[in-house]
C-alpha cells in the first residue's frame, strides 16, 4: 500500500489552520465557550465548541461548514505543493450533517440562500474546479470512510491523487436531541473521566492529500497504512465493544502491524458513558499482553465531537505528534475509569520521540466504526 500523506490542513475552535490547531492542543486550550449560534434558554446544556466567525453573538450565518472546508482543502493543496486545479483528481468528503445549519436558518429565520449550495461539490467546483465530489455521510465515522475509500482507489490505479477532507458544524436540531439524551448536562466532554456526562458538539473542518508515490521535491509526512472499517448495526446508538474490538484487529491486519507496534492511539473519547466504556474495553482486549502500552489522547476534550470531520482531525494530529514527538493532552481527565487502567492517557502534554505508528479511532452512530494506522515516513 502507498498511500502518502504529502498535505493537510484544518479549521477548529482553537485554530484557523492545522498549525495553530496543534499548537493549542499541545499546550491544552479549550474552544469550550457559552453557546453563541442560537438561543441557549431552551436548552440544559450551555456551551460548546464553536468556531468564533460570526459578525456578532447569536448572528448566524448559512454555509458556515462549506467555508471551512474549502479553507481546509486550499490550505491541504498549498500544504502539498499542488495548485488549486482539481480537475479529475477525486474528492472525497466525510460529514454527519453537511449544510443541516443552513437548512434550519432558512426555515426558522428566513436567511436565505442557494439550495445548490448544500452540495459541498458546488463550492468545491468553483473554487478548485474539482468536478469528481463524493459526499460520505457515515455519521461520526465518517472521514475515516472517506480515507479508506481514498486508500482503495490508489492501491487499485483508479487515481494517482486523491483528496479527502470533513466538515461539519453545530445544529440546533442537533444540540437540542442531544441535550435531551443525558441525565445531567455535560458542560464539556470530559473523556474516560468517572465525572463524564457526555458529548457536545464542535464545529471544524480538516483535510488532507494523498498520493500513491510522492511528487518531485514533496516529502511526505506520514504513510497510511491500512484503514479498517465495519457496521454491525447493532443499535441506533449504543456502541458495541466486541464490534470495536474486531474494527481494529482488521486495520491492524491491513497495515501488516501487531498491537505491540502501536506508539500512540488517537482515541474516538466522546466523554459519554456507553462508547467511552466500550472504546475502552476493545482497548484491553486488542492490546492484552503488550508489554508496553501506547500512548493515548482524546482531542475532543479541547475542540469537542466535530462529527463527520473528527476521524480526519484526530488523523492530523497523530502525523503531527508521530512528527514532533509532542502528544496532547486529555483535558478533564481528573479519575480515570477502571477500565483504562493500564493505558497511557494523561491530562498532561507528553513528550515521546521514538512515535513512529499511530492508530486512529472514530465510531459513529449505527454502529459505522472505522480505524486508521499510519506511520511516520522516516
Amino acid at each position: 500500500m502507498r498511500a502518502l500523506i504529502t498535505g493537510m490542513g484544518a479549521v477548529s475552535s482553537v485554530g484557523a489552520d492545522r498549525a495553530a490547531t496543534f499548537e493549542a492542543l499541545c499546550a491544552g486550550r479549550t474552544g469550550l465557550a457559552p453557546l453563541r449560534g442560537f438561543d441557549p434558554a431552551n436548552f440544559r446544556a450551555r456551551n460548546a465548541y464553536e468556531i468564533d466567525d460570526r459578525p456578532t453573538a447569536g448572528a448566524d450565518r448559512p454555509l458556515r461548514p462549506t467555508r471551512w472546508l474549502v479553507d481546509a482543502v486550499a490550505e491541504a493543496l498549498a500544504d502539498a505543493g499542488m495548485s488549486e486545479d482539481l480537475t479529475g483528481v477525486p474528492v472525497l468528503i466525510g460529514t454527519t450533517l453537511r449544510e443541516l445549519r443552513s437548512v434550519e436558518l432558512s426555515w426558522c429565520d428566513g436567511i436565505s440562500f442557494d439550495p445548490a449550495e448544500l452540495h459541498f461539490g458546488t463550492a468545491l467546483r468553483r473554487r478548485f474546479h474539482a468536478d469528481r465530489t463524493y459526499t460520505v455521510a457515515n455519521a461520526c465515522a465518517a472521514s475515516l470512510y472517506a480515507l479508506g475509500m481514498a486508500v482503495d482507489l490508489l492501491d487499485l490505479g483508479e487515481a494517482d491523487t486523491v483528496v479527502v477532507a470533513g466538515a461539519d458544524t453545530i445544529t440546533e436540531s442537533t444540540y437540542g436531541m442531544l441535550d435531551r439524551v443525558y441525565p445531567k448536562a455535560p458542560e464539556a466532554v470530559r473523556p474516560f473521566d468517572r465525572g463524564r456526562r457526555g458529548m457536545l458538539q464542535g464545529d471544524g473542518a480538516a483535510a488532507v492529500v494523498l498520493h500513491r508515490s510522492a511528487p518531485p521535491g514533496i516529502r511526505p509526512y506520514a504513510r497510511v497504512r491500512g484503514v479498517g472499517v465495519n457496521c454491525d448495526a447493532g443499535h441506533p446508538s449504543a456502541p458495541d465493544a466486541q464490534s470495536i474490538g474486531r474494527v481494529m484487529h482488521d486495520a491492524h491486519a491491513r497495515a501488516g502491524v501487531k498491537p505491540a507496534d502501536i506508539d500512540l492511539v488517537m482515541l474516538h473519547g466522546t466523554g459519554t458513558p456507553h462508547n467511552d466504556l466500550a472504546e475502552a474495553r476493545a482497548l484491553a482486549e486488542v492490546f492484552a499482553g503488550v508489554e508496553t502500552a501506547p500512548r493515548m489522547t482524546a482531542i475532543k476534550s479541547m475542540i469537542g465531537h466535530t462529527a463527520g470531520a473528527s476521524g480526519l482531525h484526530s488523523l492530523i494530529t497523530a502525523v503531527q505528534s508521530l512528527g514532533s514527538g509532542r502528544v496532547p493532552p486529555t483535558l478533564g481527565l481528573d479519575d480515570p475509569i477502571e477500565e483504562m487502567a493500564g493505558f497511557r492517557l494523561g491530562g498532561e502534554p507528553a513528550l515521546d520521540p521514538e512515535l513512529s505508528v499511530a492508530q486512529v479511532d472514530s465510531f459513529g452512530f449505527g454502529g459505522l466504526n472505522a480505524v486508521a494506522v499510519v506511520e511516520k515516513v522516516a
